[in-house]
């Protein structure tokens, strides 16, 4: 039985994740980027931070998807890379970290 497609799941949550923490943290480290992820002024920058996590994660699912759509996939290394982006996606929107990078 094929994995590819379950694996580029994995791959790509981890992917999403990491891309929006890597863009909080940026719009926390310069203003003007924030202010471009501005979409709805209710919400403020999230809108564009969400809208842009959830594309990359759309973007990286496709692809891989594509890629690996009828192929035998070895999880070990996709698993320990998802938890790593996993890793970083969760360090990078914890606000003591977000804040070391604010800009004043």
């Amino acid at each position: 039985m094929k994995n590819g497609p379950s694996a580029a799941a994995v791959l790509a949550g981890g992917i999403g994740l990491a891309i929006y923490g890597i863009v909080s943290t940026l719009a926390e480290a310069i203003a003007a980027f924030s202010k471009a992820l501005t979409w709805s002024k209710p919400v403020g920058a999230l809108s564009g931070k969400t809208i842009i996590g959830v594309l990359a994660w759309l973007v990286a699912w496709l692809i891989l998807g594509l890629v690996w759509k009828d192929r035998e996939v070895n999880y070990r290394p996709v698993i320990v890379l998802a938890v790593i982006l996993l890793a970083v996606g969760l360090l990078t929107t914890f606000p003591p970290f977000f804040d070391l990078f604010a800009a004043d």
